[in-house]
């Protein structure tokens, strides 16, 4: 008995303990992740050299966007095919890790569409940080291969299941089943995106009909019925909910009734579902990619996602200066936000490089050779943006202001306007350390990061590094920036 209390006591101490242990990481949680006040997009532009990569964009309303990094890839993949498209932004519950995931492949290098469904990576590329800024080396993550008969692994999706405390990754694998060969939506469990559970199949439309693109958000509040609404590519543009991201899922509809389908219904085609909830208030927006015009993404809107009838169409948005690609939207903190405008936030000034001895004419280039001409035209081939260098501290860059992520870089010795590619050494390339002008102090010269002993000059008009001997090598190596 004189035990009984000690034991009462240890009890209502360690309920207390408990209590005061959720409390401080509701807390916690709460501080990490609230209040949102912006938003971070990020996507892809298209099939050119630079466009399967990763971009950003910030938006403070969630309807007009601004292009980040002067509207050039924040993130290249260096690894499997060397490009990515359909990337996912993941957050993880406390606010303290992110992770992009995208799928691994590049049109662009010439892969035709049926050898990218049939004999494609069934990896999926994906980034981590620990502050949204700073992200590791891309790496590969095999997600496919235990399909039998995987042809690729497209269109990636994460969201964290409390259920389990893992998160549930789902894509696109195009492989046979029962006899037919389509795409399906599978999925695996995760918790560190770098070991994954077996694949297991989580979409199946039926009969033969593919469904590739899929996306679900979450209803903290059940608005609708439903904890989770998923938007799924398969014909049409399908609308379910569902109260556990594993467990069934119910219809609630389509969006034939505004024209809008994936073609099976014809009118606006669309694809790439991606959700966005605005912050503060119960209201979500459901953009779409109208990829068969050629209009990119449009937003409709809905404060009740139980019936696809309350969605209603909006008009006053902004997509910004680049095309976006299927992507995913994740609401910003504060804290995150003003870190992603601090690194990636600032608009770099454009500006002209005026020839010293031949005043009338500028660096620009033309089919990706550059020269110096007067009177250019259209006027953006003579326009770079003055970047930190790619190779180095106290260096600078020359980026292209109609082709983002394209630069000035010299090859054997002779210029062109290029795509970065990642590789150290077309960042040696494209980086010079500008000096007092050879020709004269007021001016600037620049010296090869790559060749310290040779200088960008023209010679015919034509710009190349070489070295510089005589007074007319050092006026062709004389130049102003000017806006």
């Amino acid at each position: 008995m004189p035990r009984t209390p000690t034991r009462i006591g240890a009890l209502v101490a360690a309920v207390a303990l408990l209590f005061t242990s959720w409390s401080v990481t509701t807390d916690r949680r709460a501080e990490a992740l609230e209040p949102f006040t912006g938003y971070l997009m990020a996507h892809f532009t298209g099939e050119h050299a630079t466009g399967e990569q990763i971009y950003l964009a910030h938006s403070r309303d969630g309807l007009r966007w601004t292009d980040l990094n002067n509207g050039a890839p924040v993130l290249l993949s260096t690894v499997g095919t060397r490009g990515v498209r359909d990337p996912a932004l993941v957050r993880s519950p406390a606010g303290d890790r992110y992770w992009i995931i995208a799928t691994d492949l590049r049109i662009a290098s010439g892969t035709s569409w049926s050898d990218a469904a049939n004999r494609g990576s069934r990896s999926l590329v994906v980034w981590e940080s620990t502050d949204l800024v700073t992200w590791s080396a891309p790496r590969l993550l095999d997600v496919a291969s235990g399909i039998p008969g995987a042809g690729n692994a497209w269109a990636p999706e994460a969201i964290y299941d409390p259920a389990s405390g893992e998160y549930v990754v789902y894509w696109a694998t195009n492989a046979a089943l029962n006899g037919v060969t389509k795409h399906r939506i599978y999925y695996v469990r995760t918790r560190d995106f770098r070991s994954v559970s077996s694949p297991v199949l989580y979409i199946d439309r039926g009969a033969g009909q593919g469904i590739i693109d899929t996306q679900i958000v979450e209803s903290p509040g059940s608005v609708g019925g439903y904890r989770y609404y998923r938007a799924s590519a398969d014909g049409h543009i399908t609308v379910e909910g569902s109260n556990s991201i594993l467990g069934s899922w119910t219809t609630i509809g389509n969006l034939s009734h505004m024209g809008i389908s994936n073609g099976t219904g014809g009118g606006n085609v669309v694809e790439g579902p991606m959700w966005m909830q605005f912050n503060g208030r119960a209201e979500w927006a459901l953009w779409l990619d109208q990829y068969a015009t050629g209009r990119g993404y449009m937003p409709i809107a809905s404060t009740n996602l139980g019936s696809t009838r309350n969605f209603r169409a909006v008009s006053d948005y902004n997509l910004g200066a680049t095309r976006k690609r299927h992507g995913s939207i994740l609401n910003l903190t504060a804290a995150e936000e003003g870190r992603v405008l601090a690194k990636w936030g600032a608009t770099s000034p454009v500006n002209r490089i005026q020839s010293y001895n031949f005043q009338d004419r500028y660096v620009r280039h033309a089919d990706f050779d550059v020269r110096i001409d007067p009177n250019v035209s259209p006027a953006q081939d003579a326009q770079f943006r003055v970047m930190p260098g790619l190779a180095g501290s106290g260096t600078v860059s020359f980026q292209s202001v109609n082709y983002p992520g394209y630069y000035l870089r010299h090859n054997n010795f002779d210029f062109v306007l290029a795509a970065d590619d990642g590789s150290s050494a077309f960042k040696a390339d494209a980086t010079f350390r500008q000096v007092a002008g050879l020709a004269s102090a007021s001016w600037s010269s620049f010296q090869a990061y790559s060749h310290p002993d040779r200088y960008l000059r023209h010679y015919a008009y034509q710009l190349r590094l070489d070295q510089i001997t005589d007074a007319t090598g050092r006026a062709d190596a004389t130049f102003r920036l000017t806006s």
